[in-house]
């Protein structure tokens, strides 16, 4: 009986526990939800605070509980783009934004299409008589293409401007598959379609140096214009083409050497600049030290709440990399973007529809399944708009073909007409560790693609004859569309990536313009004056975990984000390695064919890590 009452009362005490934790839980997930929304009643008289802590995104990508929990980093914070712009635009003109102030101490970085968006923003604010104050601890090149638009530039004392250009090196693991006993079995269509490289190679190729070396130039040359028409009185040339010599003539004084170049006009740290931001637009309620009276960007937006005046055009994002399937935001998935489409063009009452793209591409059969939903609505006679925004590449492309329109910047990213296919094969491998493989066939096919025996002949002749004609079928594609021969698609396809300055000049795009000149150009073809219309947003909506993760990420990417330049070249290897792991991930998880520019990372800021998938990738990572 003693152990009967003594179990009995293990089991309640037990009970309760469980009972207080979910208790706990909750309060926990509701506090943290309120804490997440942004509150109207935050808008105030002063500045608006623009904290850029993380990337800037087209479309920020769902946060995975369960890798936010495991994982030993902290999950990188993205800022919606068009919040960015939107909140500009409305400080223009709301008497009660007295300034901008651009909070980048923690930036880590966007494409460049979308910062010349945001700068020309900056812009216009200006113009309208409200002044923009930029800080930071160290500046990149990122973060100094938006600096260049400021009123004034701060600087910490102890930081410095170290601007790099694009480029750099990249892994190709041919070696490390070597040694594994691994083979990947490559399956291809163009002299220029480099994303399976790294798996088939030890180095980079001339023919895709020479295709990267020119949009990097083209990419480099329009950074440098723009920085320049900014800040007219920033000399950077002799940074930039001995860096080692200007530093040592600055004694190594980074800081020195910005002021001496007037790439920065103050020195002053977080404490010193509040005060200042505090004589412009006044201090804020506590009268903290350093503390001015702000609005943060989610509450001025929440006070204005989305526009809805007028008839709709329709606005779907196509973000991420192209998948099948199904998924949240962030990723471009085939059934969840098709479905989104078809569905707003039978529930509403659509004029237009413009397709925003920033994608390096993915799955062939998702991005035909994206491309016929988009052509539906041609079907319905609603005029159809593209505007590329960092990337519209490969499988980005190919989703843009039905558009009356593409719009591109000039440091977008397209192209990359090609696909592939890639399976890793492991009989040297498992032949290391004593597993060998026999066995009878009835047919030449029987038992392949044959992963422990290796390839056959004759299925690699089936392979490559199917990824052949799949090109054809992409370059015929894009042949009607842009109203071409595919010959002269094939000509200036064949993989290679283009900047969209070039691509204009060879017709993949027909103008340069962002969203602003998309959205006004749908509504003229669907006959619409301005004040006539509004962009309605057709987008995947989080999950309930997602969502409050995502509202939370922001202040958990301020604890781990790099400052100076030590600390961003320590987190630069961090994310080689997240880059190593992705590589290889792709190898053993990638299902089916691919338009894909895997090369066109190296345009874009750093993505959240997504949770490993792949053996190889998990393998590297150990080895990492």
């Amino acid at each position: 009986m003693t152990f009967l009452r003594i179990s009995w009362k293990l089991i309640v005490g037990l009970k309760d526990l469980l009972v207080l934790m979910l208790l706990f839980l909750f309060f926990a997930v509701l506090f943290a939800a309120l804490n997440a929304s942004p509150n109207p009643a935050m808008v105030k008289e002063g500045a608006l605070w623009l904290k850029l802590d993380g990337v800037i995104s087209e479309q920020p990508a769902e946060i995975d509980p369960l890798t936010t929990l495991t994982s030993t980093s902290v999950p990188i914070g993205e800022i919606r783009q068009r919040d960015i712009i939107r909140s500009l635009k409305i400080a223009e003109t709301d008497t009660r934004i007295k300034a901008i102030v651009l909070d980048m101490d923690r930036f880590l970085g966007a494409g460049q299409a979308s910062l010349s968006a945001i700068g020309d923003s900056l812009e216009r604010v200006k113009k309208a008589g409200k002044p923009v104050y930029a800080f930071a601890t160290a500046y990149s090149d990122d973060s100094y293409l938006l600096a260049a638009h400021a009123t004034q530039i701060w600087m910490d004392p102890l930081g410095g401007a170290m601007l790099t250009g694009p480029g750099g090196s990249q892994p190709y693991y041919k070696g490390l598959l070597d040694q594994l006993g691994i083979k990947a079995n490559i399956y291809r269509v163009g002299t220029y379609k480099s994303a399976v490289e790294p798996y088939m190679r030890s180095d980079q190729s001339p023919e895709s140096k020479i295709a990267i070396k020119a949009v990097y130039d083209e990419i480099w040359g329009q950074w440098k214009t723009d920085v320049a028409k900014a800040r007219p009185q920033a000399k950077f040339a002799e940074i930039l083409n001995d860096p080692a010599g200007s530093v040592e003539n600055a004694k190594g004084n980074l800081s020195q050497l910005a002021i001496a170049n007037k790439l920065v006009d103050k020195l002053g740290d977080r404490v010193a600049f509040g005060k200042f931001i505090a004589t412009k637009v006044g201090a804020d309620d506590k009268k903290s030290t350093g503390g001015f009276a702000a609005t943060p960007m989610d509450a001025l937006l929440a006070s204005y709440g989305p526009p809805s005046a007028g008839e709709a055009i329709g606005v779907v994002t196509i973000a991420g990399t192209i998948v099948d399937g199904e998924a949240g935001p962030g990723t471009a998935a085939g059934d969840t973007i098709s479905g989104l489409i078809y569905d707003a063009l039978d529930t509403k009452n659509l004029k237009a529809l413009v397709v925003r793209v920033d994608s390096p591409g993915g799955s062939v059969t998702a991005s035909e399944k994206i491309r016929l939903a988009i052509e539906a609505a041609k079907t319905k006679k609603i005029p159809v708009i593209v505007s590329m925004a960092n990337l519209a590449a490969s499988g980005g492309y190919w989703v843009s073909l039905p558009a009356d329109v593409i719009f591109a910047e000039p440091s977008t990213i397209t192209g990359s007409i090609g696909i592939f296919g890639v399976i890793p094969s492991a009989k040297a491998g498992l032949a290391k560790i004593g597993v060998t493989a026999d066995g009878v066939k009835t047919t030449a096919l029987s038992g392949e693609p044959d992963v422990l025996g290796g390839f056959s002949a004759e299925f690699d002749r089936v392979a490559q004859s199917a990824i052949e004609n799949g090109y054809r079928d992409f370059i015929s594609r894009v042949a009607t569309a842009r109203k071409k021969t595919p010959e002269q698609v094939d000509a200036i396809g064949q993989g290679r990536v283009w900047a969209g300055g070039t691509a204009r000049q060879i017709g993949l795009v027909d103008r340069f313009g962002g969203m602003d000149e998309a959205l006004a150009e749908a509504a003229k073809k669907a006959g619409l004056e301005t004040g006539e219309w509004h962009a309605s947003y057709i987008e995947p909506q989080p999950s309930f975990a997602g969502a409050l993760l995502g509202g939370l990420m922001p202040k958990r990417a301020s604890v781990a984000a790099p400052m100076d330049i030590f600390a961003q070249a320590a987190w630069q290897q961090q994310l080689f390695v997240q880059r190593m792991v992705a590589d290889l991930d792709m190898l053993t998880g990638v299902k089916g064919v691919q338009a894909r520019c895997l090369e066109c990372a190296d345009f874009t800021p750093p993505a959240p890590p997504k949770a490993v998938g792949g053996w190889l990738s998990v393998l590297a990572k150990l080895f990492a």
